[in-house]
């Protein structure tokens, strides 16, 4: 008889705090050496940094950078810790393609739904989010939708649904566990929606959806497939919506 599988690999909360204290460094390592070469190529001209907090060109490119050192700390982390590649330890566990189209169909409705949602709460939500500011021009549009939807979703997936999620639930059982994970993944786009309870809210009961999704199906690349089909479709309605992100003023 083979031996049985532990239902949760050894992840815990030191890895979490460990990842949490890495991605906030590379973060700040991506964003100064991206700085230091703008200044170098603008050299003698003056820029003003003040301006790449909200510029899409500079800040999705240096996110891209830090999510790299961070998956690379992540690896690194649980091959020393757990002596197990990423994959076995956050039960990666890729769905067959049927699974894997169907994960993709329900993120998609998800998105629909977030939307209803979204126009429901209209009235408690700000006229203008931080998010907004990104999309300066339909380039910026389109560099911000390939990273909603092919970086995004993995990194946060791994993050939240691969570590978060089994190290909490070794303490509170899993629907405490759930909870709190789905007001962290909120939480992590507070800045970005104003801190704004309506929007906030909706991001909340994604994220117990795809926490959800995590216990039923045990695999958090299914997770990855439904988060970004949910990405997807909200910035294929907000392309229509905007006319190819030219007016984001009618969002």
């Amino acid at each position: 008889m083979a031996p049985e599988v532990p239902k949760y690999s050894g992840v815990d909360l030191l890895d979490v705090l460990l990842i949490a204290v890495a991605g906030f460094f590379s973060l700040i390592l991506a964003a100064a050496f991206a700085s230091i070469v703008l200044y170098l190529v603008h050299y003698p001209r003056a820029f003003n940094p003040k301006e790449l907090s909200n510029n899409a060109l500079f800040v999705i490119p240096t996110q891209v950078a830090a999510y790299l050192l961070i998956v690379s700390f992540m690896a690194l982390l649980v091959w020393i810790r757990h002596n197990q590649n990423l994959s076995q330890a956050i039960h990666w566990n890729l769905p067959a393609e049927r699974l894997a189209l169907l994960a993709l169909g329900a993120g998609s409705l998800m998105g629909l739904c977030s939307e209803v949602a979204s126009t429901l709460l209209q009235p408690w939500t700000p006229k203008s989010l931080p998010i907004e500011e990104f999309f300066k021009t339909p380039a910026s549009g389109y560099l911000l939708a390939a990273f909603g939807v092919l970086v995004a979703p993995l990194v946060e997936e791994l993050f939240f649904r691969g570590f978060l999620y089994p190290a909490l639930e070794r303490w509170t059982g899993a629907t405490i566990s759930i909870i709190i994970t789905a007001a962290a993944f909120a939480s992590m786009h507070g800045a970005q929606l104003a801190y704004a309870w309506a929007p906030l809210m909706v991001l909340f009961g994604v994220g117990l959806v795809l926490t959800i999704i995590r216990v039923k199906s045990g695999s958090v690349a299914t997770c990855v497939i439904v988060h970004m089909g949910y990405n997807l479709t909200l910035f294929i309605l907000l392309f229509f919506v905007t006319g190819g992100f030219h007016h984001m003023e009618r969002a």
